[in-house]
């Protein structure tokens, strides 16, 4: 099978074309022909050893997992001698957290592992953006949480995590605020902001500026901001969430854990993802409660391309691969 392996840390050149054995799926597991992954500030991270923090997971010299790639959607291609949950020819999308994979043809998987069936209209393309939003959906509905009537705010509300961290708090009935460049606020408002701020003019944590206003979740989808900052725009009993697990957010929610005042929060969300999150994602797709947010669709012979634009900062929404 074609793949893109990852053989030492480095910028995006360091990833290279490989001729892989095609897995054989075990009793278990799931083989998935891989039809769109994507890339994501993961995958950036596990790439470049940077922040060192994901060498403690990924390998501390070199990867331990010469493909990288968290995210697909494709076709079961054949399933082991216990798999019930799936059967040869299911549309799929999900999350290979553990050890990654998707930047390649074929993925294996236990069958356990959380994976869904695709039974809305989406594209592969569009099904691999949409497992972007687990991200949003953990932070937002189960450690937030978003409650209909609170005000939210979304730093980053056009990346991968914040164009559906913005369709995800209107969908749960928040009054949101989203923060992004001067070039997407047009894309923000048709995600369903109410207010939109452009991050190059505006400081809204800065309190006595006109767009700043008390917010009781402030979700930090860029992971640009902090506690410190963000806690000037927060309610006396609001939520930071941050997607950077640096060492300051991690001392913050500990030490707000137990507090009823402003609290920080932060998520391995990774880990924390079921098939029934797939399965809900897909369903609120389909229902049209949420749409996928596509930058740009690079084959995976172009990955190294495709880590530069998911590194460039100018990205609006998810950059995808085709395999």
């Amino acid at each position: 099978m074609r793949a893109m392996a990852c053989p030492g840390y480095g910028p995006p050149d360091v990833l290279e074309p490989r001729d892989l054995p095609t897995p054989e799926p075990g009793a278990d597991d799931v083989l998935v022909r891989v039809r769109a992954t994507t890339v994501t500030a993961a995958d950036c991270a596990f790439r470049s050893g940077r922040p060192f923090a994901a060498r403690l997971y990924s390998g501390l010299v070199r990867p331990r997992f010469p493909v990288l790639g968290g995210s697909f959607a494709g076709d079961v291609a054949a399933v082991g001698a216990n798999v019930r949950r799936f059967a040869v020819g299911d549309r799929v999308l999900g999350v290979s957290p553990n050890d990654f994979g998707a930047h390649a043809e074929f993925l294996r998987l236990p069958q356990d592992r959380p994976m869904a069936r695709i039974t809305s209209d989406m594209t592969y393309e569009e099904a691999a953006s949409v497992v972007e939003a687990t991200t949003a959906l953990t932070f937002l509905r189960d450690v937030g949480p978003v409650r209909p009537g609170h005000k939210v705010l979304v730093n980053g509300a056009t990346g991968s995590v914040g164009s559906y961290g913005v369709q995800l708090a209107k969908h749960y009935g928040a009054e949101v605020t989203a923060v992004c460049g001067p070039a997407n606020a047009d894309l923000a408002r048709s995600l369903g902001a109410d207010r939109v701020i452009d991050r190059t003019r505006v400081d809204p944590t800065l309190p006595g500026t006109a767009e700043h206003r008390p917010q009781d979740v402030f979700f930090d989808a860029a992971g640009k901001s902090s506690f410190g900052r963000a806690r000037r725009a927060l309610t006396p009993t609001g939520t930071y969430l941050t997607t950077a697990p640096d060492p300051s957010a991690v001392v913050h929610s500990l030490w707000t854990a137990r507090g009823r005042g402003r609290t920080c929060r932060f998520a391995a969300t990774g880990l924390r993802q079921s098939p029934d999150n797939l399965a809900h994602l897909d369903a609120l797709a389909g229902s049209g409660a949420i749409r996928a947010v596509i930058d740009r669709v690079y084959p995976l012979e172009d990955l190294v391309d495709a880590h530069r634009r998911a590194e460039s900062g100018r990205k609006a929404g998810t950059v995808v691969v085709t395999c």
